[in-house]
This record gives C-alpha cells, sequence and structure tokens, in this order.
C-alpha cells in the first residue's frame, strides 16, 4: 500500500508501506540477489542501477521500517554501526565536535576512540539524563548530539526532547538516538525532537538473531540524499538477503514486543524481590531513579534489563555460566532470553574504572528477556542460585 493509513501497529508492520511484486503476485516480496540491473537503453534504468546503491528487497525494508519512523523513507545498513558510521562521516569532517551520551554502547565508544578521532573529530561524553549539562558541553563548532536512551546497559534515560530543545536553539547541530532498545514503537524520538533514528535492526525489528543491519530515519530530506551518497560512496547498504529476513522479523514486532515487556516486568520484579540480587536496573521498577522521565517518553518500558548479585565478581559469573534456559550471548532483543556480561563483551574495552564510574561492574549480568514463559525463566534462575550459593540461596 503507498498510501499509509491511520492503522494500528500490528496492522502498520504488515500492511502499510508494503511492496509488491507484480510479475508473479507473490505474497512475500522476493529477495532481488543481483549485483547489476539491465539498462532499457543507453542511461535509461527502473530505478536500479547497481546494488551498491539500491536495491529492490532493500528499498522494501527501508519502506516498512519508514511506516514505524513515520517518515518519508528510512536508509539500511550492513549494522548498526555502519549507520552511525555512515551518518558521522555524512556531517562531519576534521575539527567538528560530538557529543555523546556518557553511557553508551562500547561499539560506539569505540568508533570515535579508535577510528573518527584519528580524523579529527572531536567528542565528549556528557551526561544527557538532562538538558543542562548538554547546554553547558556545547561548543561553537559542536555539529551532532548522539543520545542512546535506554542506555546499554544500565538502562540509563537521555531527555530527548529537553536535549532537542537546547540543540535546537543552535543553527547547525542534529539530534540523533540510538532508539535499538525501544524501537519507534515504544519510544517516537522523532516526535519528541530528534533529527534522526538509529536502529540495529540486528535486534527487535529481525527478532529472530538471523541477520546484521542498521537503519537510520529522518525527516530531513537534504539529509537522506547526503547519506545515500556516502552510502553508496562506502558501500555501507544491507545485503538483500539479510533485508528479507527482517522483512518478515519485522511483521511480528509489534506482538513480540508486548510479550517481551510483559515478561521483563515480572523478571524485573522478581529478581528485585531475591534476596541475592543487589541490584536491578529496569526503567518499569518504582525503584528505578528516572522512571517518570521513561514513563514520559516512552509507551511502555522495554524488554531489557541489568542486574548485580549480591555477590562476588566470581560467583556472578559462574551463575551466568550456571544457566541453561537462558543463552549467554552477546546480542539482544531476539525471542531466546540472552544474557551477556557487559565488563566482557560490549565494554571490555574500557578500563575497570571508566567501566565503574559509568556504573557498569565487573559483575553486572544485562537480560534480554524473550519469548519464553517467565516461569520457566525464574526456573532457571533457581537452578543457577542453587548450583552456585546451594541452600544459602
Amino acid at each position: 500500500m503507498s498510501e499509509r493509513p491511520d492503522f494500528d501497529p500490528s496492522t502498520l508492520v504488515i500492511h502499510s508501506n508494503r511492496s509488491y511484486e507484480m510479475q508473479s503476485n507473490s505474497i512475500l516480496f522476493p529477495i532481488h540477489q543481483t549485483a547489476t540491473y539491465i539498462h532499457e537503453s543507453v542511461g535509461v534504468t527502473k530505478g536500479y542501477g547497481y546494488s551498491r546503491g539500491a536495491n529492490p528487497t532493500v528499498n522494501a525494508l527501508e519502506q516498512a521500517i519508514a511506516a514505524i519512523e513515520n517518515t518519508a523513507t528510512a536508509l539500511c545498513f550492513r549494522s548498526g554501526m555502519s549507520a552511525i558510521h555512515t551518518l558521522c562521516m555524512a556531517i562531519l569532517k576534521a575539527g567538528d565536535h560530538v557529543i555523546l551520551s556518557d553511557v553508551i554502547y562500547g561499539g560506539t565508544m569505540r568508533l570515535f576512540h579508535q577510528v573518527l578521532g584519528n580524523f579529527g573529530i572531536e567528542y565528549s561524553y556528557v551526561d544527557t539524563s538532562s538538558a543542562a549539562p548538554v547546554e553547558a558541553a556545547i561548543k561553537p563548532n559542536t555539529r551532532l548530539i548522539f543520545l542512546e536512551s535506554p542506555a546499554n546497559p544500565t538502562l540509563k534515560i537521555s531527555d530527548i526532547r529537553g536535549v532537542s530543545e537546547v540543540a535546537h536553539k543552535h543553527e547547525n547541530i542534529l539530534v540523533a538516538v540510538d532508539n535499538t532498545f525501544l524501537t519507534p514503537l515504544l519510544q517516537d524520538c522523532l516526535a519528541l525532537g530528534a533529527d534522526v533514528s538509529m536502529l540495529s535492526t540486528t535486534k527487535y525489528i529481525d527478532g529472530h538473531n538471523a541477520t546484521i543491519g542498521g537503519s537510520l530515519a529522518t525527516n530531513d530530506e537534504k539529509l537522506v540524499e547526503r547519506l545515500r551518497l556516502v552510502r553508496k560512496t562506502i558501500g555501507s547498504i544491507q545485503t538483500p538477503f539479510d533485508s528479507w529476513l527482517a522483512l518478515q522479523g519485522i511483521k511480528t514486532l509489534p506482538a513480540r514486543l508486548e510479550v517481551h515487556c510483559k515478561h521483563a516486568k515480572q523478571i524485573a520484579a522478581w529478581l528485585e524481590a531475591h534476596p541475592r540480587v543487589a541490584k536491578v536496573n529496569y526503567p518499569g521498577l518504582d525503584s528505578f531513579p528516572q522512571k517518570a522521565l521513561a514513563a514520559s517518553q516512552q509507551s511502555d518500558f522495554g524488554g531489557m534489563l541489568s542486574f548485580e548479585l549480591d555477590a562476588s565478581t566470581e560467583d556472578s559469573l559462574r551463575f551466568m555460566n550456571a544457566l541453561k534456559l537462558c543463552t549467554c550471548a552477546e546480542s539482544l532483543g531476539s525471542v531466546e532470553t540472552l544474557a551477556t556480561n557487559p565488563a566482557t563483551a560490549s565494554h571490555c574495552d574500557l578500563t575497570r574504572e571508566a567501566r565503574e564510574a559509568l556504573g557498569i561492574s565487573d559483575r553486572l549480568i544485562r537480560l534480554s528477556v524473550g519469548l519464553e514463559a517467565p516461569k520457566d525463566l525464574i526456573a532457571d534462575f533457581e537452578q543457577a542460585f542453587a548450583a552456585v550459593f546451594g541452600s544459602k540461596a
């Protein structure tokens, strides 16, 4: 459907902006696994010339993501990091300054510290939970404020609306948000004032650990064309097959998110009540210090949480190794419940002191709550507690 009716999300992800294959009337849009396209005559194409620039299957996924972002289009990339890299290459130059959320994915930190910094791009880590520290950190050469909310792995919330209002007092500052933990269905960061929404489509969009991908969405048409040019030039476009798989995943996104949220609330409450758990980070808990801010900009609290045991790092890792139903693996947002230790995974490049300053202890466990029955997950936690702590659990 080329038009975009006022559908509920469960209908939107299936029908709005849907691309159809007209030759056979296949209900599933096909995989256009091709490098190049036949010209009808010299210089005349059907809109596609070379798959480094554009591909029909990739475009079908872009239209599906644009529908949930409520933008005219979206652009898809080979990974979430590729999306961030392309954004930076499109809008930054040597001497420009970027403000980053102080708690942010380790890969984003690595991009700036080990790659972009070598090209003369300046960056600062700032507390983005309120607008005031951001306003104080803005320099004459600031061009981008990159937020991650909720943040990986502590679930720290950025004040997207407040930061966007501060940024837009200045003529040349864009605000981008890594919205991977929630997707636009739970947090519409563009409506909150951000200029760019970024997703790692690997996570909830796909939902099945089948693909690696990323997306950018914006209402700025000039920026879209700039991103398109840079993507084509550096070759960061998503692949047709991964796009096709993500197209199948996005159709169940609203249904999956509803269950992820429901289960995460139950698991977070159970963990918080357990005597062996020292702390749970989950925006839906009354104990979460930023619950009110989260509730003001999110429609639900998501499927991600992190927690610390009242135990040593060694015993915390033994607890993770004792899990049987929960899978110890990186990534998140899939139907399976995944547990990871950020200190040895996503944030392993940071020193212990730097991690601890951000609330990322060596014993912190991040949990992506899946679609398994909560009672089965709780039983797995109970057997792991018993395996590590015995009757004292």
